[in-house]
């Protein structure tokens, strides 16, 4: 399994030229914000991806957690079913590709608890200065992994 990390332009651009057949998609975006009241908009992937998860989750630290109202608990309560995505994934020989609007938080963050879940080598994300992972969905996601693995 290959995990790609795209943000909205790069995935565009592919969306527009070859699209892998072989790939499933985790699409990050953000939900209402409270402030402005502007939710953002997802990409279309129904024409190309038959497998694509959709998360609307604000790419925020743990200290800002309680100005959205939310606890560490209470944030990413997808992880479950995102981690029982992935696995369907990898049993089934899909690439994932991982996008969120700059391709540099969330999605890096879910692609290194990807590759840390599975071949040990998630660091490679956090090392490449094109990226700063979100540690919060990073945990969250691999977490949820493990905890998929045990009850395997």
């Amino acid at each position: 399994m290959r995990v790609h990390i795209h943000s909205r332009k790069s995935i565009i651009e592919l969306l527009a030229g070859d699209f892998p057949k072989n790939a499933a998609v985790i699409r990050f975006y953000d939900p209402v914000n409270p402030r402005t009241g502007k939710k953002g908009t997802p990409v279309d992937y129904s024409h190309v991806a038959r497998r694509v998860f959709s998360i609307a989750v604000h790419d925020i630290d743990l200290e800002v957690l309680p100005k959205y109202g939310l606890t560490y608990d209470t944030y990413l309560p997808e992880a479950e079913d995102l981690a029982k995505f992935i696995y369907r994934a990898y049993e089934e020989g899909l690439d994932i590709i991982c996008q969120c609007e700059y391709g540099q938080s969330r999605s890096a963050a879910c692609a290194a608890a990807i590759l840390e879940h599975f071949y040990h080598n998630g660091i490679s994300v956090f090392a490449d200065y094109r990226y700063y992972p979100n540690q919060m969905i990073f945990h969250k996601i691999f977490d949820a992994l493990t905890d998929i693995k045990s009850t395997k």
